[in-house]
């Protein structure tokens, strides 16, 4: 197994010492003990137990385990850091563990830095496994619009994450992620952490994901009797704000429609629950029209477990019982909180609020046992069906192969190479000016804040890289005997004062100029908004001096995962190319260098909207996403916002150019039969029931051509446009979506079956489903296809 570059940040180092030096001050000098599990066949005492019977359905399983547990030991369960119950031969289970985009060292499952005992405590500091692969975050993978590469990468994840709970570094396999929660504004601290503000897209990244992680195949059918790994749909819902102007998701009670929740912030956790099969859900801190989340029988109950058949466990977020009672003043005791929760149908809380007063709210008559064994048959059916109450895990025969030499393996660090590449996009390219040529002697420099940083690839909810290199290390890499000169520009990326004239004396002298800019962690991340989308500081003017003080027109790269304002740079012709990197993960420098020199084609395509300064004016406490003409309210995503832009959802330029045509199309009019004899303009979805909807399905067939002389890996966007158009309706929506590679001149032909009930469909008022008769047209770049829809 790779180990970390010795070139990694001071910060990470830091962290990951402090962390060894934990375990150390408690260590006990002794091999570690078999990985824990419950039903050990060696121990006499627990083989004669029938929860132990693998031979039984696990849900009997459960329900006998249950009944032997006393009162005190059940709501002892009820927090993430589950405790041991020795007498049964049950070991400690932690609950919180975060995979983002690679097994994280956030979280309290999973250590770099030593194992763990029977009792779930670290107690060795010698590790097996010291880092995993960083993948790219999530809002650019997302840009591949590639859901295979999604999947793949999940599966690389619950492969690294088996492998460490084989060799005892784990100690839990239930993580809390994809974060499928709608980009909606673009000031969002964890925006970068979501696959962007379209739904189709968000739902379709949380399905691969989930598959993936759980160890399902690509179309969602089981490999094993046992789960991979458990995989989490958070933030249940409506959850896109953290801490803006003072107001924070603790205290935000987001006010939604009943039409912007059933067609833009439920799809992605309905797709989640029913396609993806997912494991859990996670219930987000803020309030919905005035309910917790974690509180509201409504989303747990009513609509996840008995709309969608959810099969899993729900979980808290992180200490979002408490502020229901201390900070909403929702509930009037801790005891209320803890009720209004459990009743709901929440069944475990991150944080210790609820084993804490579940007692009392039981003595007073607030919850019933009934509830709290519900709560436990759904968290043990969990550990059940990882297979961690059939004997040593590391046994099994589907994932106990798994060890040590797959973490950081060169299969999936390629895999990161490939995301990496893959979700770049190129915003700019004036007069082809990339890629630049690799063999030809030139002089370059190498300028900002984020060009020498290894931190600012890994994005939030980051683990330890396997290895890392920075742009400029990528970029000196590339040009071996070519002094590259670099100079950071600015202290930081807050850049409150450039070095502009020692920048401008380099970059007048040398034929190239790069320039890496952008945010970092200190301006977007959990519990921090941005309120401006400016970039920070004295970032823009160090751009234009440096762009007027070139020879040639600079190269402008952008590490952010919130979209920025970079109108001025879009618009000047000294910027001769602007690329977007998101935060690329730890192949992320050596990708933006194969961009530069031509090595990789750029394909990526923006999964958001990229807003202008003014958008700031727009409250980010307003959840309407349709615009209102009367109030000046734009809208929001490029579904419904009637502003300027300065980068469209799903735009994107390559080295090659492509065309597109429609092949061919089954039908162009389109009948729904109904049992009404009045005229009907509008249609609802619910009442044309699911064979009235089958019938109407259709192909499109769509005809895409590389024109250009680089091959390169393209999505294809499809798109609906309604013909007949007011503030209600999408401007038009995304349908669908594949990822090809196309060879220079190579011609490939891709289907899609388009159901109008569920891709021309959208929400009324009361939050129904409804197709309106009228002409709607089928958009691939710049191809159309009219359908008319009739009665």
């Amino acid at each position: 197994m790779k180990i970390n570059n010795p070139r990694m940040t001071i910060k990470l180092i830091i962290l990951h010492l402090m962390c060894c030096l934990c375990t150390q001050l408690g260590r006990v000098d002794s091999a570690p003990s078999q990985p824990l599990f419950g039903c050990n066949p060696s121990n006499p005492d627990t083989k004669s137990y029938p929860f132990c019977d693998t031979r039984l359905p696990i849900k009997d399983r459960v329900r006998e385990l249950v009944t032997r547990l006393s009162l005190e030991e059940k709501l002892a369960q009820l927090t993430n850091s589950a405790p041991p119950i020795p007498r049964l031969g049950l070991p400690a289970y932690e609950w919180w563990s975060e995979s983002l985009h690679g097994v994280s060292r956030h979280g309290r499952g999973f250590r770099f830095n030593g194992t763990f005992d029977q009792n779930g405590t670290v107690y060795n500091g010698t590790a097996v496994v010291t880092a995993a692969t960083m993948f790219p975050q999530i809002i650019l993978t997302a840009s591949s619009f590639d859901s295979l590469l999604w999947y793949r990468i999940a599966r690389a994840i619950a492969t690294e994450a088996r492998a460490m709970y084989n060799v005892a570094q784990g100690k839990g396999l239930t993580f809390w992620a994809p974060n499928l929660n709608i980009f909606r504004d673009p000031r969002w601290g964890r925006g970068q952490e979501t696959p962007g503000e379209d739904p189709l897209l968000t739902a379709t990244y949380g399905v691969s994901y989930v598959r993936g992680l759980q160890g399902y195949t690509f179309d969602g059918r089981k490999t094993s009797e046992h789960l991979q790994a458990s995989a989490c749909c958070k933030h249940f819902t409506a959850h896109d704000l953290d801490n803006w102007h003072g107001m924070t998701r603790y205290m935000f009670d987001a006010k939604v429609t009943k039409q912007d929740m059933a067609d833009t912030f439920q799809p992605p956790f309905e797709s989640c629950v029913k396609k993806g099969q997912a494991t859990s859900i996670m219930c987000a801190y803020n309030r919905v029209n005035g309910v917790p989340s974690c509180a509201h029988y409504d989303f747990l109950t009513g609509i996840a477990r008995e709309q969608w058949n959810f099969d899993g466990y729900i979980v808290s977020d992180c200490n979002a019982v408490p502020i229901i009672y201390q900070q909403q003043g929702y509930a009037k005791t801790p005891e209320d909180a803890v009720a209004a929760v459990l009743n709901a149908g929440m069944d475990v809380e991150c944080g210790s609020y609820t084993p804490r007063y579940s007692k009392s709210a039981l003595d007073q008559k607030k919850i019933t046992e009934e509830e709290i064994d519900r709560a436990l048959n759904n968290l043990f059916s969990i550990r059940m069906r990882l297979g961690l109450f059939n004997g040593d895990p590391s046994k099994d025969t589907s994932f106990g192969k798994f060890g040590p030499h797959q973490v950081c393996s060169d299969e999936h660090q390629n895999l990161a190479l490939e995301a990496a590449r893959n979700g770049i996009v190129l915003l700019k390219n004036a007069e082809n000016l990339l890629p630049w040529p690799k063999n030809s002697t030139y002089s370059l420099a190498v300028v900002g804040p984020n060009a020498n940083s290894l931190e600012v690839l890994l994005g939030n909810y980051e683990g330890f890289p396997c290895k890392t290199t920075t742009i400029l290390e990528a970029v000196q890499g590339r040009l071996k005997g070519v002094n590259v000169k670099y100079h950071p520009g600015c202290d930081s990326v807050e850049c409150s004062t450039a070095q502009i004239d020692e920048v401008v004396n380099i970059v007048k002298d040398v034929d190239y100029v790069i320039l890496v800019m952008g945010l970092d962690q200190t301006q977007e991340r959990e519990k921090l908004d941005r309120e401006d989308l400016r970039l920070p500081g004295e970032q823009q003017r160090l751009i234009t001096s440096v762009a007027e003080a070139a020879q040639k027109p600079v190269v402008l790269v952008l590490l952010c995962g919130g979209p920025v304002d970079v109108s001025l740079a879009r618009d000047d012709e000294k910027v001769g190319s602007i690329l977007w990197a998101g935060y690329p993960g730890e192949a992320g420098g050596v990708a933006v260098a194969d961009v530069v020199f031509g090595d990789h084609n750029p394909g990526g395509r923006l999964p958001m909207t990229w807003y202008p300064q003014d958008f700031v004016q727009v409250p980010m406490t307003d959840m309407r996403m349709r615009p209102n003409k009367s109030s000046g309210y734009p809208g929001r995503t490029y579904r419904f916002y009637q502003g300027n832009k300065v980068f469209e959802f799903g735009y994107g330029l390559s080295y090659s150019t492509y065309t597109y045509k429609f092949a061919s199309v089954t039908q162009n009019k389109l009948s729904f039969i109904t049992n009404s004899n009045t005229t009907q303009t509008v249609f609802l979805v619910s009442e044309l029931g699911t064979r009235a909807c089958e019938k109407v399905k259709f192909s499109a067939v769509v005809q895409a051509k590389n024109d250009g002389t680089m091959a390169g890996q393209h999505p294809i966007l499809l798109f609906v446009r309604p013909e007949k158009r007011n503030d209600e309706s999408p401007t038009k929506q995304l349908i669908g979506f594949e990822s090809v590679t196309l060879n220079p001149g190579e011609t490939r032909e891709v289907e899609f079956i388009v159901s109008p009930c569920e891709h021309f469909s959208k929400a009324n008022n009361d939050g129904l489903m409804t197709v309106d008769v009228g002409v709607y047209t089928l958009v691939v770049g710049e191809a159309e296809h009219q359908i008319n829809i009739m009665i």
